[in-house]
């Protein structure tokens, strides 16, 4: 418990500095190229680039409920009894709930909860003196306190930052090479529902473009860190019921090459290196036993970079 007290400190310390650096080069994404092939520029590989990619607006945020389990004060953290929650609009695809005997097993919510978006940096001065500036660092303080008891709550399940990490490396090389090869039986074990129904498509239109696609990871990553951590309840009779998600941010050297049907290059080359920054989300049930961590969406590293 002091433990998890002087992480919070820190964490809440943190919050005065919270900022997001600019990218000072541009990294086009050659693992989403893996995916879509209507065009032979790397530019329109991007699959964020593409009307109705996963995008996670808060519109989509509709429906049925679902209890997203999260901090309402501070002394929510300090005495785990008093957990409160908060009920969250969604919609929860009918493909992600299976029914055992008269039982809805949901096996995914079916969502990104509070997608990460970068936070525009404010000068110190505006933090301390205006009433926008406490405001934006008591909000700043809420998003790091619900980052800080999703790990906690990770941790207690026997998780640690390290084994996390390695599991999301070895997805990240799977996942890849699997969309690379177009194994969409084996992809499916490996992705939600929803996540499964939009790379299926991706690979059908990038299939009839390109005949081949190679791609390899060079290991080790240049860097992993974790921009988000979400707890979402969906049990408001059991707060043990929740689901995890965690948005990683991987800087990764990669390479890329596509052919056509007459074996020809289309476009990159696998004897060059690329610098490459994907922003994927990670989900993991804590509560149905042999869960394990599954890709449920991607988001743009243009959309939460700051201009």
């Amino acid at each position: 418990m002091k433990r998890f007290q002087l992480e919070l400190a820190r964490t809440l310390y943190r919050t005065s500095q919270i900022g997001h650096e600019s990218s000072s080069y541009l990294l086009r994404s050659y693992s989403t190229a893996l995916s879509n092939g209507s065009d032979y520029s790397f530019k329109s590989f991007n699959p964020h680039l593409y009307k109705g990619h996963n995008d996670f607006h808060s519109e989509s945020v509709k429906t049925s409920t679902v209890r997203s389990t999260m901090a309402s004060d501070m002394s929510i953290f300090m005495n785990h009894e008093r957990m409160l929650s908060t009920q969250t609009q969604v919609k929860t695809p009918p493909a992600q709930a299976r029914m055992r005997g008269t039982q809805l097993s949901i096996t995914s919510p079916g969502f990104i909860y509070e997608p990460y978006k970068a936070r525009v940096k404010i000068p110190l001065w505006k933090r301390l003196f205006t009433k926008s500036g406490w405001k934006r660092t008591k909000d700043d303080m809420m998003l790091e306190v619900k980052n800080a008891y999703a790990m906690a709550k990770l941790r207690r399940k026997g998780y640690s930052k390290h084994q996390v990490y390695n599991d999301a490396v070895k997805m990240y090389k799977e996942i890849n090479t699997l969309i690379a090869n177009g194994d969409k039986k084996s992809l499916r074990k490996a992705v939600t529902e929803r996540m499964f129904s939009e790379l299926k498509n991706e690979i059908k239109q990038r299939e009839t473009a390109l005949s081949k696609v190679y791609w390899e990871l060079v290991e080790p990553v240049v860097k992993i860190r974790t921009l988000r951590a979400r707890l979402i309840g969906v049990d408001k009779k059991d707060i043990e019921k929740v689901f995890c998600q965690l948005t990683l941010e991987i800087l990764a050297k990669q390479k890329f090459e596509a052919y056509d049907s007459k074996g020809a290059v289309v476009t990159g080359d696998k004897n060059k290196e690329v610098l490459v920054r994907d922003i994927w989300v990670f989900e993991k049930s804590l509560f149905h036993s042999g869960a394990h961590w599954r890709l449920c969406g991607r988001i743009s590293p243009d959309a939460v970079s700051l201009k």
